[in-house]
């Protein structure tokens, strides 16, 4: 069989002497939505973060487009195509909006104008407040405008940990909408998720780690049809 687009394979690793994921393996295909779900303190961004090289794997490896990226800096990984959001302390406050998206496009040497275009036909309400500080906005628009920054790289592939934490349902849909028209224009997203339900639904590929191992690898849909995974980890 190919190789996974993007594949965090057998990942074994954590922070010092103690091990997080246990023989982990997260992989995503080019233009699909894999989601990761679980319990508090399953590891869930420990493994995305292990993706991106934030942390150092005792054991496995991690390829990208048939390449092992396991020794590379996450600097290096996003001159690969690797875009990351991390759940907190994603955008610059004191910046424009604008100004934000410009800093997303540090490694580029080519003209940004298109690419920023096509952020803000996506979210459309960041070009309305292009000239506003980014800290002003609220916390479903501060996510755009963080998620607007990773695609400023033309990533391959974009990471997004915990992308609707402290938004409202309706803001989490608008999300979830926006981070499928991505998926359509042929970029992979791996995405930690605590809002399981709504994740899986949109999701080609599920993952549930339970204490950084894998419990449950299947289709977005078929996790949840399962009646397990419904009780133990969907609130039935």
């Amino acid at each position: 069989m190919a190789e996974p687009f993007l594949i965090g394979e057998n990942m074994t690793g954590g922070y010092g002497a103690v091990d997080i994921l246990h023989n982990c393996t997260i992989a995503v295909e080019r233009g699909q939505i894999a989601v990761i779900v679980g319990p508090n303190g399953a590891g869930k961004s420990t493994a995305m973060k292990a993706v991106f090289g934030m942390l150092n794997l005792r054991g496995g490896r991690v390829m990208l487009d048939g390449e092992d990226i396991s020794k590379l800096s996450p600097q290096a990984r996003v001159h690969r195509g690797m875009g990351f959001v991390p759940q907190t302390s994603n955008i610059f406050t004191s910046m424009t909006v604008e100004e934000n998206l410009e800093m997303g496009a540090f490694i580029r040497t080519d003209d940004i104008k298109g690419t920023m275009a096509q952020i803000y036909d996506l979210f459309p309400i960041l070009k309305q407040k292009r000239y506003q500080a980014a800290g002003e906005l609220s916390g479903g628009q501060r996510q755009q405008v963080a998620v607007g920054r990773a695609l400023m790289t033309q990533p391959k592939v974009l990471m997004l940990d915990e992308p609707t934490a402290g938004v409202s349902p309706i803001v989490m849909d608008e999300l979830f909408d926006r981070i499928i028209e991505v998926a359509r224009t042929g970029i992979s997203i791996l995405m930690v998720e605590q809002n399981a339900r709504q994740a899986l639904d949109i999701a080609d590929k599920g993952y549930v780690l339970v204490q950084g191992a894998n419990r449950f690898t299947d289709t977005g849909q078929a996790l949840l049809a399962d009646p397990e995974v419904r009780r133990s980890f969907l609130g039935g």
